[in-house]
């Protein structure tokens, strides 16, 4: 295992003040960068890990807050905040950029080689951010096949990778399908894996608080769509180097 070094970075987005967790690699030097993004809940220790593990593949990982340094255990909390969030492209945009703009900050980023990967709502930012035609070199989501404003997604500059469970009620086919006919329709280097039985937020360990329904753990799935989201900034992030 290398030696990466944390710290949290404090930003302002949303009207809040957000609290990130940044994983910087060893060395000094720049590398490709990493934004992540939470599931609805917000900013835990899952997101912190999974930025300490890029660090440790490499690069520079930026885990973004959605709610000012709160984590939403509470689901009706939860869905008053992330619904009307959601519906709205420009706040979603103004959540990425913000957090995107720290990211960049870091003088060991490489701000020409930069991903955006996210889990729910997390997810849906980093697509609103390809839609909104941020220079990316590539975007993956989980669990986060939410749809644009019409023709926005032509702005999408890089490959979209796209994970879900077969079983997820509230990604169901319908939504994928959308998704999918807009990617398409945009003319987008588009992927969608399908995990079969996997439930929503299916890549999540089980929390010790009350969840929605349709919600659940499923390990070996949620081990192969890390690799997948690994095999994705290998290909667009460091196959040149």
């Amino acid at each position: 295992m290398t030696t990466i070094t944390t710290r949290t970075v404090e930003y302002l987005a949303d009207g809040l003040t957000m609290i990130g967790h940044l994983a910087l690699p060893a060395g000094v030097d720049r590398r490709p960068a990493v934004l992540l993004g939470p599931e609805g809940t917000g900013l835990s220790d899952v997101e912190r890990r999974r930025a300490d593990a890029l660090a440790e593949l490499g690069y520079v990982a930026l885990a973004f807050d959605l709610h000012g340094g709160r984590y939403l255990d509470d689901p009706e909390e939860m869905l008053a905040r992330c619904l009307p969030l959601l519906a709205d492209p420009d706040r979603m945009r103004d959540i990425g950029h913000a957090a995107l703009d720290t990211l960049r900050a870091e003088p060991r980023a490489d701000p020409d080689r930069i991903a955006a990967v996210g889990y729910g709502t997390g997810g849906a930012i980093a697509l609103e951010l390809g839609r909104a035609g941020v220079d990316l070199r590539a975007i993956g989501t989980v669990n986060g096949l939410i749809t644009g404003r019409p023709g926005e997604a032509a702005r999408i500059r890089c490959p979209v990778w796209a994970g879900v469970g077969s079983e997820d009620p509230i990604m169901p086919p319908a939504q994928r399908e959308a998704f999918t006919a807009e990617m398409q329709a945009a003319g987008v280097d588009w992927r969608l894996v399908v995990y079969g039985g996997a439930l929503h937020a299916f890549h999540h360990p089980p929390a010790d608080h009350a969840a929605l329904p349709g919600v659940g753990h499923h390990p070996r799935h949620a081990q192969r769509a890390w690799h997948d989201v690994v095999g994705l900034l290998t290909e667009c992030l460091t196959s040149a180097e």
